[in-house]
C-alpha cells in the first residue's frame, strides 16, 4: 500500500537501539553525579483533606502516563474498611512537575476512592470484617465509625523537582518510577504500558482518535464515558473492559503499524513497540494525514456496514451468528478500505442491509481464513486482499 511522505518505520532492534559499553570509570562518574537519582520527601494528609486538597488545580490526577480507573466497587469498599481497622496502606507517589505543583504517578484508584466515598458516590459492599456497614455511603455511617476514618492519613512520597535538570529528563525518570511501581499488582496491559512509557505525538494521536464517536459504537464503547470525566462517568468505564484496559487504543495502533505489515517480524507487542516509538518522531504532515486516514476509514465503514463491520459472522455455540467486534475482522478490514472512499460506492444500489447479507456470505466461504488463531504476517495480508476483493465487487456493484 502507498505510503505517505515522511512515514518511515523500519523494525529492526539494531537500528532502534544503539548498545553503550561504558567503561567502570565513566559508570562511577555517572553514579557520583548524582545521573538518574531521585531526590524524594514524604508527606501525610488526613482522609477528610483529600477532596478539596486534589481538587485545587496544583494537582494534576490525570497526567498521560496514567492508566484508566479500572477498580470494582468491592476493592474500592475493601480500601475503606483497611482504613476503619487500621491496616498500613501503601503510600501514593507524586511528582513535583513545578514548585508547590504536583501530579500523581502511582496511587490514583486508592486518591480517587477516598474522595469518592467522602462525596457519597458509592456505598460499601463485600466487606467481611465490617459485614454491618455493607449498604452504607459514608454519610450513613454510625458517628464512631466516621470519627475513626476520619483519623487516617494517606501517607505520600514526592519526588521533587531536583531530581531532573529539564523537562525531557523529567519524562524519563517519571516513567522509570512507573514502569518499577507498576511491575507487581495489577498487571499492566502491553498498550498500558506503551502508554505510560512511549508517550508522544503519535501516542496522543491514538488517545484522540480511539474517542472517535463511530469507533466506539462499533466497538460497543459507550459514548457517555469518555466525553466527561467526571465521577460518575468512571463508573461507566468501570464495566467496559476495551475502555478500561486502553485497547481501543492499542486498535487505533495497530491499524497505524499494519500500514508496514511487510516489517512485521517477532511479537506483536514488539512489533506495535517499535512503532509507537518511530511513529512519536513522524511530522506533523504524516501524524495529520494518519488522522484524516483513520476518521474516513471509520466512516466508510460505519456507512457500509454500521456495526457488523468489525463482526464476523461464524459458528457460535453450534449456531451461525454474528460475533462481537473481534480484531480478526477489524485489522484486514480497516487496510483494505484504506483505497477506498464514500465515492466509489452507490449507496442507492445496495441498502445497508444487502451490504451486511453480502458481508455474511463471505465470512461463511472464508471460515478458516478468518481463524482469530492464524495472526502472521502472511495471514492478515491474506484476509486484506478477500476483503479488498470484496469491496472492489460492491463498487462494481455485483
Amino acid at each position: 500500500m502507498e505510503l505517505f511522505n515522511g512515514e518511515k518505520f523500519i523494525n529492526k532492534k539494531s537500528e532502534i537501539e544503539k548498545a553503550q559499553n561504558d567503561n567502570d570509570d565513566k559508570i562511577n562518574k555517572k553514579y557520583d553525579s548524582g545521573e538518574v537519582r531521585i531526590v524524594t520527601e514524604q508527606a501525610r494528609y488526613p482522609l477528610p483533606t483529600l477532596k478539596d486538597m486534589f481538587s485545587d488545580n496544583k494537582y494534576n490526577l490525570h497526567p498521560d502516563f496514567q492508566r484508566r480507573r479500572r477498580w470494582s466497587q468491592e476493592k474500592k469498599s475493601k480500601l475503606i474498611e483497611s482504613f476503619i481497622i487500621n491496616v498500613p496502606v501503601p503510600p501514593v507517589f507524586l511528582y513535583e512537575i513545578d514548585y508547590a505543583n504536583f501530579e500523581v504517578m502511582d496511587g490514583l484508584q486508592r486518591i480517587t476512592t477516598i474522595i469518592d466515598f467522602y462525596k457519597d458516590l458509592y456505598v460499601l459492599e463485600g466487606l467481611e470484617e465490617w459485614k454491618e456497614l455493607n449498604g452504607k455511603k459514608y454519610s450513613e455511617l454510625p458517628i464512631r465509625i466516621k470519627e475513626g476514618i476520619d483519623r487516617r492519613y494517606l501517607s505520600s512520597i514526592i519526588l521533587l523537582k531536583e531530581s531532573a535538570k529539564d523537562d525531557v529528563e523529567a519524562d524519563r525518570l517519571k516513567k522509570i518510577v512507573f514502569e518499577r511501581l507498576n511491575s507487581g499488582g495489577v498487571k499492566l496491559t502491553a498498550q498500558e504500558t506503551r502508554n505510560a512509557l512511549y508517550d508522544g505525538k503519535l501516542n496522543k494521536l491514538c488517545l484522540k482518535l480511539s474517542e472517535n464517536s463511530k469507533f466506539k459504537r462499533m466497538w460497543n464503547i459507550s459514548d457517555d464515558v469518555i466525553e466527561e470525566n467526571t465521577d460518575e462517568d468512571y463508573y461507566e468505564i468501570d464495566n467496559n473492559k476495551l475502555y478500561r484496559d486502553m485497547s481501543d487504543v492499542e486498535l487505533v495502533l495497530r491499524f497505524f503499524a499494519f500500514r508496514h505489515i511487510n516489517q512485521y517480524t517477532g511479537r506483536l507487542d514488539s512489533f506495535l513497540d517499535n512503532f509507537l516509538k518511530t511513529g512519536n518522531s513522524f511530522s506533523e504532515e504524516v501524524l495529520n494525514n494518519y488522522k484524516n486516514l483513520f476518521n474516513k476509514n471509520i466512516d466508510l465503514a460505519d456507512k457500509l456496514f454500521g456495526e457488523y463491520a468489525f463482526r464476523q459472522y461464524k459458528k457460535i455455540r453450534s449456531k451461525d451468528k454474528w460475533s462481537e467486534p473481534t480484531r480478526t475482522a477489524y485489522d484486514p478490514m480497516m487496510l483494505a478500505l484504506i483505497d477506498y472512499t464514500e465515492s466509489d460506492f452507490d449507496f442507492d444500489k445496495k441498502t445497508q442491509e444487502d451490504r451486511i447479507e453480502l458481508l455474511s456470505k463471505l465470512y461463511e466461504e472464508n471460515v478458516n481464513k478468518f481463524d482469530g488463531k492464524r495472526q502472521s504476517k502472511s495471514e492478515i495480508n491474506e484476509r486484506m486482499e478477500i476483503l479488498k476483493g470484496f469491496l472492489n465487487d460492491l463498487k462494481k456493484g455485483e
